[in-house]
């Protein structure tokens, strides 16, 4: 029987690792979606080509938040 790994030993850091190496083995394949999910992507995707990439830079929501104070 293969041993166990105990994640509460691992530092954050390497905790965090660990979930972008099991996220990046995952392919197309090995994630099954709803049809409700996948109207949903379709929907994002078609509005991501309408009308482009949409949203704003983590710096400057972090340079608005210090400004005020939170």
């Amino acid at each position: 029987m293969a041993k166990r790994l105990d994640v509460k030993q691992l530092s954050p850091e390497e905790r965090l690792e660990l979930i972008e190496e099991l996220w990046d083995s995952l392919s197309e394949e090995d994630v099954k979606l709803t049809p409700e999910q996948l109207e949903e992507l379709e929907r994002r995707r078609a509005r991501l080509e309408r009308e482009g990439p949409r949203g704003r830079p983590w710096r400057d929501v972090l340079g608005d938040s210090e400004k005020r104070g939170a």
